[in-house]
């Protein structure tokens, strides 16, 4: 249906009720620059979907019901500048789904139900400047994960997670706000899940009571174990030195019934 529309550089089939993109959607799309695809039904993107697509630039796919991508469904798309996979039910942003998106600027992936970031995912996005993580199940990050973005400026998107505000999160949070190419834009934002202790308030708050806690409590378990050890040591050695009297004592009786 679409084979006559090489010369298109636009596409929009949004509000629709698609359930999939056949393998051979864009065979003569060789010319779409912008393609939307939002609020369908889509539920995977094939790898032969989007291969004849090499010119496009901005890709819509929010609102669908995605739980998970080839790993070279776009592939053939280099020139992308904007993805948009925001509202659909992504559980991990996956090592190599992204490995030929030199070019793109925008990654949106809010209100999904991410946990996870492979510690390759992002590595080549070299142009990445606003990268969209609200509203997602991520509890921990690690901090290598998001180092690994080389670019000139890129802007974190972060808050509505169920973030566990611990010692180490903190420090990558603080880590974070160091490196000169990488901007937490809602850091002020990001609230505490857990412990039950801290939810409710921000990261920012906490300044850096959570890392003091965590080495005063380990300071109390430390000296806690040390001193059960020492008072096992005396206790063992306080009945040593009770049987070796006792082994005396008897060894001085027999003596002296000897005589």
């Amino acid at each position: 249906s679409l084979s006559s529309l090489q010369f298109l550089e636009r596409l929009d089939l949004s509000f629709n009720r698609l359930r999939w993109l056949p393998q051979d959607f864009s065979r003569r799309l060789s010319s779409l620059q912008e393609l939307r695809l939002d609020h369908n039904l889509l539920q995977h993107i094939d790898s032969a979907a989007l291969q004849d697509s090499e010119n496009l630039r901005k890709l819509d796919l929010s609102y669908n019901r995605i739980r998970a991508m080839d790993a070279k469904a776009f592939t053939s798309l280099s020139h992308l500048n904007l993805l948009n996979l925001e509202g659909n039910r992504l559980n991990v942003l996956q090592d190599g789904v992204l490995s030929r998106q030199q070019s793109l600027e925008v990654l949106l992936l809010s209100h999904n139900n991410i946990s996870a970031i492979e510690s390759e995912a992002l590595a080549p996005l070299r142009s990445l400047t606003v990268l969209g993580l609200q509203g997602n199940m991520l509890r921990h990050i690690r901090f290598k994960t998001f180092l690994k973005l080389q670019t000139t400026r890129t802007h974190l998107q972060m808050s509505l997670n169920p973030w566990t505000c611990d010692c180490e999160l903190q420090r990558v949070f603080g880590k974070i706000q160091y490196v000169r190419h990488l901007h937490v834009e809602d850091y002020k934002d990001i609230i505490c899940h857990s412990p039950s202790q801290q939810a409710g308030n921000s990261l920012a708050s906490q300044d850096s009571q959570l890392c003091v806690l965590e080495t005063a409590s380990v300071l109390v378990i430390t000296i806690t174990v040390m001193l059960a050890v020492i008072g096992t040591l005396v206790k063992a050695e306080r009945n040593r030195k009770n049987k070796q009297l006792v082994s005396e004592a008897e060894a001085q009786e027999k003596k002296n019934d000897g005589y």
